[in-house]
């Protein structure tokens, strides 16, 4: 027996609304294939209405037998198949449409491979950022002129350090910008860069003021990797400072090592500048530790527009002594030990091969702890004693200072007394014996931490670097200087090595250096993260 209720579903369901077939005529409109499929059902549905006002005797639904109620219930289940089928005909017609449009306008080029990289960098984090001991999650936006999967790394990098609490200056952001703009005018292949360049070829070392463009040119060498890094952030600055286009000798290497810092330009020098070949014209500046009085004659350098520059380290605290540049110094860097950091970052980016190197040894051995420590030991042979007595004092300052975790030789610690299950990563890196790596890492492998923290030790491969090719050895000590910045906690046995004061230089960390006695603290706290902030030599660093 139905309901007035049940009526009024079997109406409904048997009379489709007026507004459904006025949408559906709407959009079938825009569909003409569709014409005869709406016209049928329209037919069909009329052909029943018709047939009904005809003269079909209408049964009272309280009194039907049970023959008559499945008779009524036959049109209503034609009614809901025929609503089945103009449903799934509206759904087809929906997709096609909608693939046509997107076919007729698919969205640029730019959004697609934005939108793609955002979701390769998603898909290559997730698992890493779950893990990572809170990590920043932000993604530096894309800078114009630069194709980001060229250089993973000039955007990725924020995923592997924390947030830094120096922020540059406005000014320096803005001096930044206007030294791009000039070299994007004034860079290899330009029509001032031509310009200047023939007249060189011609003998006359002046461009008659026409272009506005000089420059400075860094010659490579063939010292440490953390030295020529070291010198070419300073001779960078001193290209901003002075108006000029900083070029790079190319090298064998450079290329492999970072990518293009500028956009839409390069900084290395074209292949064809007669270095060798127009001496007299080129006036030279060759910076050693000792002779800072070449950086204070600018008004002989003002007279070229080449200017051939070979240093041997760091000279940025050099370059503070000078009066005429004192001003706009602390204008760029309020704070004078971020200037190597924030250079570096705008400087030092590495290529995609090294970027390689760097990320997958991250996430297969430092990603997953709570907490990354840095050492780098780097000294020269000793003997049994001092060896033990090196690795002592590492231990100890750790401990002293709650870098490292305390072990416990006595007894193992049941699981009921553990106070932290937390996990540290050390990384060490050194260019000394590998007996060094080995005996940290056994002191946690064969007994447990007080504390229950659970430590675990890597080193990278090693294999003799004379036996390698030269750029292979440059990307694993690259590879080397980048994780090491980006441990909270550095320590070093030395602050002499131009790898040290790069590492803690990009990831501005102020590291612990041993002090080489038996006090009790062991070691100290760098006064700086700024390069050469523990070995003041006599180029500046003392001022």
């Amino acid at each position: 027996m139905m309901t007035s209720s049940d009526l009024c579903l079997h109406s409904t369901l048997h009379t489709p609304p007026p507004t459904l077939f006025s949408s559906l005529a709407t959009h079938f409109k825009l569909q003409p294939g569709f014409h005869l499929t709406s016209f049928s059902l329209s037919h069909h549905m009329k052909r029943g209405k018709k047939s009904s006002d005809a003269g079909e005797p209408v049964t009272n639904p309280d009194t039907r037998t049970g023959s008559s109620q499945a008779d009524a219930v036959k049109p209503s289940l034609s009614s809901m198949k025929s609503m089945g089928l103009l449903l799934a005909v509206l759904l087809v017609a929906s997709v096609m449409f909608s693939l046509s449009v997107v076919l007729r306008d698919p969205p640029s080029d730019d959004v697609v491979e934005s939108v793609a990289a955002s979701r390769v960098r998603q898909l290559r984090f997730h698992q890493a950022n779950e893990s990572d001991g809170g990590l920043s999650e932000k993604k530096d936006h894309l800078v114009p002129g630069f194709d980001e999967e060229s250089c993973l790394s000039r955007y990725e990098a924020s995923l592997y350090r924390k947030e830094s609490p120096f922020k540059q200056s406005s000014y320096l952001e803005s001096r930044f910008n206007r030294y791009q703009d000039l070299h994007r005018r004034c860079g290899p292949f330009t029509t001032f860069y031509n310009s200047t360049f023939d007249k060189l070829k011609l003998g006359d070392k002046s461009d008659g003021g026409v272009s506005g463009c000089s420059y400075v040119i860094w010659l490579n060498s063939d010292g440490e990797l953390g030295s020529r890094m070291l010198s070419l952030a300073s001779a960078f600055l001193y290209a901003l400072l002075t108006d000029r286009v900083l070029l790079v000798e190319q090298g064998a290497e450079m290329a492999d090592l970072f990518c293009e810092p500028f956009p839409y330009t390069s900084w290395f020098l074209p292949s064809e500048f007669p270095l060798n070949e127009q001496q007299s014209l080129l006036r030279h500046l060759v910076l050693d530790s000792s002779d800072q009085q070449k950086l204070e004659s600018q008004a002989l350098f003002n007279e070229t527009p080449w200017l051939i520059m070979k240093a041997d380290g760091y000279f940025v605290p050099s370059l503070f002594s000078i009066s005429s540049f004192e001003q706009e110094l602390e204008k760029l860097f309020p704070v004078k030990e971020t200037v190597f950091y924030f250079l570096g970052q705008h400087l030092f980016h590495p290529t995609n091969v090294v970027w390689g190197l760097i990320t997958r040894y991250y996430h297969a051995y430092l990603a997953r702890a709570d907490k990354r420590i840095g050492i780098h030991i780097e000294v020269s042979d000793t003997s049994n004693d001092q060896f033990q007595r090196l690795v002592e004092q590492i231990l100890a300052c750790g401990v002293r200072h709650e870098l490292l975790p305390e072990v416990d030789k006595e007894r193992h610690l049941p699981s009921s007394q553990v106070i932290s299950r937390k996990s540290k990563a050390v990384f060490i890196s050194s260019s000394s014996s590998p007996g060094y790596f080995e005996s940290i890492r056994d002191v946690y492998w064969e007994n447990p931490t007080v504390t229950g923290e659970i430590l675990s030790v890597h080193r990278p491969s090693r294999k003799e670097y004379q036996k390698t090719q030269r750029n292979m050895e440059s990307r694993r000590e690259w590879t080397e200087i980048y994780l090491l910045s980006c441990s909270e906690v550095l320590m070093v046995t030395s602050p002499w090595s131009s790898l040290v004061e790069v590492a803690h230089g990009l990831g501005g960390l102020k590291p612990w250096v041993l002090n080489g006695t038996d006090h009790d603290s062991f070691c100290t706290r760098a006064r700086s993260m700024e390069p050469c902030s523990q070995t003041p030599r006599s180029h500046g660093c003392k001022n």
